[in-house]
């Protein structure tokens, strides 16, 4: 009788032993999720090749807190017009830069993107009610396009991103498992 007892114990200790893990893990992931990161779900494929329909990324809340977003960057922000729907784009232009589209390619302050390679690989589209004019973004906002430009509606149709509407910076697809990496 005493050792089905202590079988019944020791159960009891393994069994209480992985709830806590796992609870733990819950509290874990959910402070991350809430004060540090977030996930966010690609709807459309603007972001093709890069990003695809229905990828899950995660999104550093805290990346444009302590630096300054860079030119290549997958950025999460609010849409400027409508604040309640986020979109997910490049960055392309800084502030105090001029941006033009001219065959294809991306030139900043009239000379070609060299870096980061995302960009110089994509081939995008003129600037949309633009036209193939130089643009000028403003101090405190961005120039974002979709890399699949021929299927985004982004800075090209609807002007730049306030950089307080930036959310955070995509680091890492992580669902579906066969697409599970860090991004660029």
């Amino acid at each position: 009788m005493k050792r089905v007892g202590k079988m019944t114990d020791q159960k009891k200790s393994t069994v209480r032993e992985y709830a806590e893990s796992l609870i733990s893990a819950l509290i874990l992931a959910l402070i991350v999720l809430t004060f540090i990161g977030r996930a966010f779900e690609i709807p459309s494929s603007s972001m093709f090749p890069a990003l695809q329909i229905g990828d899950r990324i995660f999104v550093n809340k805290f990346a444009y807190k302590f630096s300054v977003p860079q030119r290549g960057d997958i950025a999460v922000f609010i849409y400027p017009r409508d604040k309640k729907r986020d979109f997910v784009k490049r960055i392309i232009g800084l502030p105090g830069e001029t941006v033009e589209i001219r065959e294809g390619h991306i030139l900043i302050n009239g000379k070609p993107v060299s870096n980061p390679s995302p960009i110089v690989s994509n081939t995008y589209y003129d600037m949309g009610h633009y036209g193939t004019q130089q643009v000028r973004v403003p101090e405190k906002k961005y120039f974002v396009l979709g890399d699949n430009s021929g299927n985004s509606k982004d800075s090209r149709y609807w002007g730049f991103v306030p950089s307080e509407n930036l959310k955070g910076k995509a680091f890492a697809i992580y669902w579906p498992p066969r697409r599970i990496h860090r991004l660029k």
